[in-house]
This record gives structure tokens, C-alpha cells and sequence, in this order.
């Protein structure tokens, strides 16, 4: 009893700090997430560790289960404070992103895995699935700011609308490693793979997320002003828009994931100018920010007593370098129009963060079926979150800040005209 009230003041000190640190160091060019992992990394030392007891493959499903939760609570939050509309040419961006930039990247990190790690096909394609997503939950350095505060330029809004869509599109490629592992089993999986994997499941995702993101938009904004939800004043209706979003969409076999960040699009659409919307977002980012507060600590510790990357060696290393340096990088900058200035195509191209929705992934996946060298997929994924948390917590700020000062230092000529051209 005396080590859970140790522990449990324990969690109210990491809450605090985690709440006063970006406030105190907010000049430095640190994130959140790193005194998060260094937070855990010094507990894991203690007798207190959170996962003294808990060994990381046994405990896939409480993994799974919470980083779960979070990436929804994450992708709620960020389509809430999209302002911009939905549209081709709007989200011009966007679409260069999720239709060149992740599929090209799964299918060179899939080789990669092959060829550096060893992987045969269906370990390599899910390896690439899990880490060519841009994470919503540690992405909110780069993102666009809460609803209707003019903080959405083409590099924050091409970021935070990636990483609202992308978890959504590349689960398909994880079904696809999942079809392939279990293809002695089942003889017609390519055909099950493409049409229901693929079709049904991206069609039941977006409709989904549409419609119950208009009801749930009415029922807010459009009923008599005495049952309306608005009237309640309570961010919390965020969360159950997000868990009904969710739930009702994997009912029907759907990607709960896409649901969610479309619901939130939908639900704006609705009554887009409406204060409430920030509060919903304002709750929502509490929220997110508790859970992953929480799992980053436990990656931490886990981190510090060897339990994610046990099977480190220069393999890993190499591959993690050739994933988070030559891939993302390279094909973020090929795919992206030449009129963006090439601060911002850079930045577009380099801060496509990993996080906790890899680590979601690959929970998932190996429940679902039996894959080769799972070890090595759990010391990749956790050797690339951790450098892409380290390098982009140190990186992000001041690289942002350069590009304001470069873009409020820029004719406004000449900012209108690239908005213009990319809406083309």
C-alpha cells in the first residue's frame, strides 16, 4: 500500500512538471516530449519503475489499448482546429503528402527493411506501414494553432492535415502485411485484402466519420437552443464525439482512425466560426496531453532498462538513419511543388515525426498474426520514435521560428501569390 501512494504521488509530480516545464523552458529548444522520456528514463532507474513488472511483447494489449486511445483523442483535437475548408485544390498539400509522399515511402523502407534488417515480405511491409505515418499526438509543434486563431500557414496546415489523414491511409498496408503473414491460412487473401481491407474499410471510414460528424454537428449547433449541446458549454462532448466516432465506425469493419479526423471536419463544417469549438479543442489537448505524458514516461523507462531495444546493433542503427534521413526527407522534397519557398518545402519534408501511433501499429498487427523477428521490429520502431522525438524536440522550434520571421520579413505579394498558385 505504502509503494502505491509513493507511486501515485509520484504520477501527481510528473503531471505537474509536465504542466509547468513548457512554461519554464519555453525559450529552449526543447519539447514535451523529451523531459517526458528523461523524466522516465530517471524513474525506470528507481524501484518505482511503471513496467518493472510489465514485459513489453507479453503486454501487447495494454500497449495496444493505450496508445489507441491517445492517437484517436490526438486526431479529434487535430481536425478540430483545421479551419480551412476541405477541397482538391485547399488541400493541394495534403493530398501530395498522403498520395506520393507515404506510399513511396512504405515501399523503399519496406526494401530497406529487407535489405538491412533481414525481414522477409510481410514483417518488412509492416515495419514500413508502422513507421511511414507522421504522428498526430507528438506533432503539436508543428501544427496548426486552436480553432479561428489565424495560425495556419502552408507548413502547419500540410502537417497537421497529414498526420490527421495518414493513420487512417496506411492501415491498409498494415492489413496488407497481416493478409501476407496469414496467407497459408487463406487462399483468396489478396482478393479479401483489396476489397475489403482497402474498399470497404476506407469507404466505412470516411462516411462514417462524415455522417456522425453532421449529426453530432446538429445536434450541437441546430437544435432548439434549450437541448442544443453547445448550450452544455462542456469541452468533455469532444471525447464523446471521438469515442462514438470510433466505436460505431470499427462496428462496421471501418477505420476508426480516418472516422475520427474526418467527424471532426465534418462536425466544424457545421458551424465553422463557433467559439465552442475551441473549448471542445481546448479539452481534447488536455486530454491528449495526460495520456501521452503517460506513455512517453513508460517509454522511457521501458527505453532505460533495455526492454524496447534489446536487439540494438549497427543494423538497427543504420536503418534507423536511412529511414528518418534519406526517406521521408528525400521524397517529401521531391513530391512537393518547386513554388513553395525552400524553408518551408524542407520543413514539410523533414518534420514528418514518429510517435506513439507506430508503436499502436505494431501492437496491432502482431495480435492479429505471427511475424518474423518481432524483436527486431520492436527495437526499430522504438529506436526511430525515440530519435525522431530527440531530433525533432530539438530541431522544431527554432526551425519554426525562423520561418515566421521569414515569412512576416516577406513582400505580402509575394505570400498571396504562392497561396494562390498552390490553390490551383
Amino acid at each position: 500500500m505504502e509503494h502505491y501512494h509513493i507511486a501515485l504521488g509520484l504520477f501527481g509530480a510528473v503531471v505537474l512538471l509536465t504542466a509547468w516545464i513548457p512554461t519554464a523552458f519555453r525559450r529552449l529548444p526543447l519539447s514535451l516530449p523529451i523531459f517526458c522520456i528523461v523524466i522516465g528514463m530517471l524513474v525506470g532507474q528507481t524501484i518505482f519503475n511503471p513496467i518493472a513488472q510489465l514485459d513489453s511483447f507479453n503486454s501487447r494489449l495494454v500497449i495496444e489499448r493505450m496508445t489507441e486511445f491517445t492517437v484517436i483523442v490526438a486526431l479529434m483535437g487535430a481536425g478540430l482546429k483545421i479551419d480551412r475548408r476541405v477541397g482538391l485544390r485547399s488541400w493541394a498539400l495534403t493530398w501530395r503528402l498522403l498520395g506520393l509522399v507515404m506510399p513511396l515511402g512504405i515501399v523503399v523502407i519496406a526494401l530497406g527493411a529487407t535489405w538491412i534488417l533481414g525481414l522477409g515480405a510481410a514483417s518488412a511491409i509492416l515495419l514500413a506501414a508502422c513507421l511511414a505515418p507522421t504522428d498526430p499526438v507528438l506533432a503539436s509543434d508543428v501544427q496548426v494553432g486552436p480553432p479561428e486563431t489565424g495560425t495556419e500557414d502552408e507548413v502547419r496546415f500540410a502537417l497537421t492535415s497529414e498526420a490527421g489523414l495518414n493513420d487512417g491511409l496506411s492501415f491498409p498496408f498494415v492489413y496488407l502485411a497481416i493478409a501476407i503473414a496469414l496467407a497459408p491460412e487463406e487462399p483468396d487473401w489478396f482478393s479479401h485484402w483489396l476489397l475489403f481491407d482497402v474498399v470497404w474499410r476506407l469507404l466505412a471510414g470516411i462516411a462514417m466519420g462524415w455522417i456522425i460528424g453532421k449529426l453530432l454537428g446538429l445536434a450541437t449547433f441546430r437544435l432548439p437552443r434549450e437541448a442544443a449541446l453547445v448550450r452544455t458549454g462542456d469541452g468533455f462532448v469532444a471525447l464523446g464525439i471521438t469515442c462514438i466516432a470510433y466505436s460505431l465506425t470499427e462496428l462496421v469493419h471501418g477505420y476508426g482512425f480516418l472516422a475520427v479526423f474526418v467527424a471532426a471536419l465534418s462536425f466544424r463544417s457545421i458551424e465553422r466560426h463557433h467559439e465552442f469549438h475551441k473549448e471542445l479543442h481546448d479539452f481534447s489537448e488536455q486530454i491528449e496531453r495526460l495520456l501521452m505524458m503517460v506513455l512517453l514516461v513508460c517509454f522511457g523507462a521501458a527505453v532505460s532498462v533495455g526492454q524496447l531495444i534489446d536487439e540494438l546493433d549497427w543494423r538497427l542503427v543504420s536503418f534507423a538513419l536511412f529511414v528518418l534521413l534519406i526517406v521521408r526527407p528525400v521524397f517529401g522534397w521531391v513530391c512537393l511543388p518547386s513554388i513553395l519557398p525552400k524553408g518551408e518545402r524542407a520543413a514539410i519534408a523533414i518534420f514528418g515525426i514518429r510517435g506513439l501511433g507506430s508503436i499502436y501499429y505494431l501492437a496491432f498487427a502482431t495480435g492479429a498474426a505471427d511475424f518474423e523477428g518481432v524483436g527486431t521490429l520492436w527495437s526499430s520502431v522504438a529506436l526511430i520514435v525515440l530519435i525522431s522525438i530527440v531530433t525533432h524536440g530539438l530541431t522544431v522550434t527554432p526551425a519554426m521560428r525562423w520561418l515566421d520571421r521569414q515569412r512576416r520579413s516577406a513582400p505580402a505579394g509575394k505570400q498571396s501569390a504562392v497561396g494562390n498558385i498552390l490553390a490551383k
